[in-house]
C-alpha cells in the first residue's frame, strides 16, 4: 500500500513539474504584474493624500492671509498652492477666495492671474466655469471685451444661463443690442421660473424693448 502511494505521489509531482515547466513563467509574470499594479495603486493613493494634505495647509495660509488683510501674502500663497498643487480642490478654492480678496484690494492683475490658473488647471468643471465667469467680469472692467467673450464659450450646461447673461452684458456694452437681446433671452429661458436672478435678466430685456411676457422657457413651451 505504501509503495502504491509513493508511485501516486511521484506521478503527481511529475505532473506538477510538467505544468510548471509549461506555465510557470507566465504565472510568475502575471503575479508580478498584479502585485506591481497593486503597489502602484497604493503609491498613487498615498501621493494623492499627501498632495491634498499639503494643499490644505496652503489653503489655510490663504485664509489666514485674507483674514489679516495682507494682500502680498495672499498673492504669494495663492501662487504657491497653484504652482505646486494646481489640480487639487484646495488649490482651486484658495485661488477663488484669494482672487475675490485681491479684487477688493484693487489688485485686478493678481486676481486675473489667480482665476486664469483655475480656468486652465481645474479638474472640476464647476470650479473652472466659476473662475471663467469671474475672469470675464474682470476683463470687462478692463474693457477687454473680446477676451471676456472668449472666456464664456463652451460652458457646462448648468452655467450656460449665467454665461449667456454675461455675454449679453458685453454685447450691450459694444453696442450690439440685437445680439445682446438674443443672449439675454437664452439666459432668461435657461433660468428656472423660481430663480431670483431671472428677474434681473427681465429688467435687462425690458430695457432693450423686449416684452418678457411674450417669452417662454423651453419647459413651458413643451407644456403648452
Amino acid at each position: 500500500m505504501a509503495r502504491h502511494l509513493d508511485l501516486e505521489e511521484q506521478e503527481q509531482l511529475d505532473e506538477l513539474k510538467h505544468f510548471w515547466k509549461q506555465w510557470g513563467n507566465l504565472i510568475t509574470w502575471f503575479l508580478i504584474a498584479v502585485l506591481g499594479a497593486f503597489a502602484a495603486w497604493n503609491g498613487w493613493q498615498y501621493w494623492q493624500r499627501q498632495q491634498a494634505v499639503q494643499a490644505a495647509v496652503l489653503y489655510d495660509e490663504v485664509e489666514r492671509a485674507v483674514g489679516s488683510g495682507d494682500a502680498a501674502r495672499v498673492e504669494q500663497a495663492v501662487k504657491d498652492v497653484q504652482d505646486k498643487f494646481g489640480r487639487t480642490a484646495y488649490a482651486q478654492q484658495a485661488a477663488l477666495l484669494g482672487a475675490k480678496f485681491l479684487v477688493q484690494q484693487g489688485k485686478a492683475d493678481a486676481a486675473r492671474a489667480a482665476l486664469q490658473g483655475v480656468a486652465e488647471k481645474a479638474g472640476d468643471e464647476g470650479y473652472q466655469a466659476l473662475a471663467r465667469l469671474r475672469l470675464a467680469a474682470l476683463l470687462v472692467e478692463a474693457k477687454s471685451y473680446d477676451e471676456a467673450l472668449k472666456q464664456l464659450t463652451d460652458m457646462p450646461a448648468a452655467f450656460e444661463p449665467l454665461a449667456a447673461d454675461r455675454r449679453g452684458d458685453i454685447l450691450k456694452l459694444q453696442g450690439k443690442n440685437d445680439q445682446a437681446k438674443a443672449e439675454y433671452t437664452k439666459a432668461w429661458q435657461g433660468l428656472g421660473a423660481d430663480a431670483q436672478y431671472r428677474s434681473l435678466v427681465e429688467v435687462k430685456l425690458t430695457a432693450l424693448g423686449v416684452d418678457v411676457q411674450t417669452l417662454k422657457a423651453p419647459a413651458e413651451t413643451a407644456k403648452s
